[in-house]
């Protein structure tokens, strides 16, 4: 921290606490599954962006606060005592909505009045992020599409990039919010700090909302299905619905039964994902199909060589090398 110019107070506890991933997008898994909760920490300032943890708390007196709670928690940020003369919440919608109690935009409303806060900001991954302010419709703020997409930790560059911007520089909390997108943005696309906030005026900006994306490979032995299972289901976190072929047509009916289903699906979808690893023909021919009908499709291909990969990018598919940055692409290729 020193080598960035940031000072630090530390208070160290009696036991090491880990997060592992088994891929970026995959749930944390905790060591110890329930860590000792020490004292709160209190602090004070101008500007304090406060961040939930598993370990403690913090007790915060500040001007300008941000609170990203983490993990849903229902306490509203004056409950421990904290006080702040303005106050912005910042959390992911599935946070948001599991606080509310409800889905979609009013959630962000309902969280505002129950931290009594001034902005509320919720982060819709894809899609970007909507800010709530008092008596004013909520603004949408849209996402911008990295090449690669490594999510651990981009949550908290989005609050530290905002928290700066609104708290620290006194900006517009809708300005605010869609400088933190683009910040997160570089982050995901290189995993480094400190943030570049300055060099991101050749972003592309995602327009629209999650579409259907029809998910092809094989899945024939156990680490194919379990690929298959695994990308259905981060798709559908990622707001996206998805056309299956295992899930949705299944593998019994006869081969002009199956496929007429299977093609009859992809043509109802936006994009394509395809798992091209095990040069699987059924894959391969729904791809082709794809493309003939100007569907747009994602590849992810992390063991084929280029030589394996000459009709895909040459009738403009998108080949990607990690499951993390295919799903994304595969979301934002399928917005409408």
């Amino acid at each position: 921290m020193r080598a960035y110019g940031v000072a630090t107070t530390l208070t160290p506890i009696p036991e090491a606490i880990h997060f592992s991933y088994f891929h970026p997008l995959s749930p944390a898994s905790l060591a110890p599954s329930c860590p000792s909760v020490n004292a709160p920490l209190s602090v004070q300032g101008p500007a304090v962006l406060r961040f939930g943890f598993i370990e403690g708390d913090a007790v915060v007196r500040a001007s300008h606060a941000v609170h990203d709670p983490q993990g849903g928690n229902l306490a509203a940020y004056r409950d421990n005592g904290s006080s702040a003369e303005a106050l912005a919440v910042v959390l992911n919608e599935a946070e948001a909505e599991a606080i509310a109690g409800v889905r979609g935009p009013e959630a962000g409303d309902i969280v505002r009045s129950l931290h009594a806060a001034d902005v509320v900001v919720v982060k819709r991954g894809c899609s970007g992020a909507r800010v709530h302010r008092s008596h004013r419709p909520a603004v949408s703020v849209p996402a911008y599409i990295s090449g690669r997409v490594f999510k651990i930790g981009s949550g908290d560059v989005f609050s530290a990039a905002f928290a700066h911007h609104w708290a620290e520089k006194g900006f517009d909390a809708v300005e605010a919010a869609d400088i933190a997108s683009r910040a997160a943005s570089r982050y995901v696309e290189s995993r480094s700090l400190p943030l570049d906030l300055q060099a991101s005026d050749d972003l592309t900006s995602t327009r629209g909302e999650p579409g259907r994306i029809y998910l092809a490979g094989p899945f024939f032995d156990i680490a194919q299905r379990w690929l298959i299972e695994e990308a259905r289901t981060r798709l559908i976190d990622l707001g996206a619905s998805v056309f299956s072929p295992f899930h949705d047509v299944g593998t019994v009916g006869g081969a002009q039964a199956i496929a007429a289903a299977d093609l009859a699906g992809l043509d109802g979808c936006d994009a394509v994902l395809a798992l091209v690893d095990s040069a699987d023909p059924g894959t391969i021919f729904e791809v082709g199909h794809a493309r003939v009908k100007g569907i747009p499709v994602v590849a992810l291909a992390e063991r084929l060589g280029n030589e394996h990969l000459t009709m895909l990018s040459g009738t403009g598919c998108s080949i990607v090398e990690d499951l993390a940055s295919a799903l994304y692409h595969a979301v934002w290729a399928s917005m409408r």
